[in-house]
């Protein structure tokens, strides 16, 4: 594996961390543990092929499901199988193919120009570099941590707001910044699990601990959370 594109863009320590302590890390190994025993195959749930496949899935997922990315992504490949179909196609052409997606107007736009930008500056490949990701039109530094831990195998945490949610419920950061968050959790947990982890946080937040009604009572991580019972969203 070349250099670790990722080593220069860990979340930084600017801001304060939770006091380092043996009950926290206590808690972050038993929240590891048990989400390893609930989760095991714990994966990104977006479909995709190629890297390629996998950058535009994730520009479409922000502020959307998964599943209504996977319900539209078949016809949009189908059509633009790569960047340079992509980039030959007409704003309006995509949004008809995407319009079930949330911000689907803005999200063509920028897949677009984001399929443009791949062939100028990547020769039409996904780059395996955070930097050159972060560049591209609709994505960001969690569009970037995805695609190279899942596309790529580097170990990166990409917060979206069922790992932010579960990580404040948890008590692991006391953070609403994502990536102030990926720094603590980062502090927390071994570089060697971290896909693993916002995997499974992603699914638990998913299917338990629901962002207005948590499913405190049939919850594994009940025994280890400091919030259990508490009934209403961050």
């Amino acid at each position: 594996m070349p250099h670790d594109p990722l080593a220069k863009h860990l979340s930084d320590s600017s801001s304060p961390a939770l006091s380092s302590s043996p009950a926290l890390s206590n808690r972050a190994e038993a929240v590891l543990a048990l989400l390893r025993q609930t989760y095991p195959e714990a994966r990104t749930e977006l479909h995709y092929d190629n890297p390629f496949q996998l950058l535009v899935a994730t520009v479409l997922s922000a502020q959307a499901t998964d599943k209504s990315v996977n319900a539209a992504t078949p016809a949009l490949f189908a059509v633009y199988p790569d960047a340079a179909a992509l980039a030959q196609a007409r704003t309006e052409d995509v949004e008809v193919l995407i319009k079930t997606i949330g911000l689907y107007r803005n999200k063509a736009k920028n897949l677009v120009t984001l399929a443009g930008q791949l062939l100028t500056r990547h020769a039409g490949q996904v780059p395996n570099d955070f930097d050159a990701i972060v560049a591209l039109a609709g994505a960001g530094r969690k569009t970037a941590n995805v695609v190279l831990s899942n596309a790529y195998g580097y170990q990166a945490i990409a917060v979206d707001t069922h790992v932010g949610r579960l990580a404040r419920r948890l008590g692991l950061s006391s953070n609403t910044n994502p990536d102030k968050v990926e720094t603590d959790l980062q502090r927390l947990f071994p570089a060697d699990q971290w896909v693993f982890l916002h995997h499974a946080l992603i699914l638990h937040g998913r299917r338990v601990c629901l962002a207005r009604k948590p499913h405190c009572s049939g919850c594994v991580l009940s025994v280890v959370c400091p919030r259990v019972g508490v009934e209403k969203s961050d």
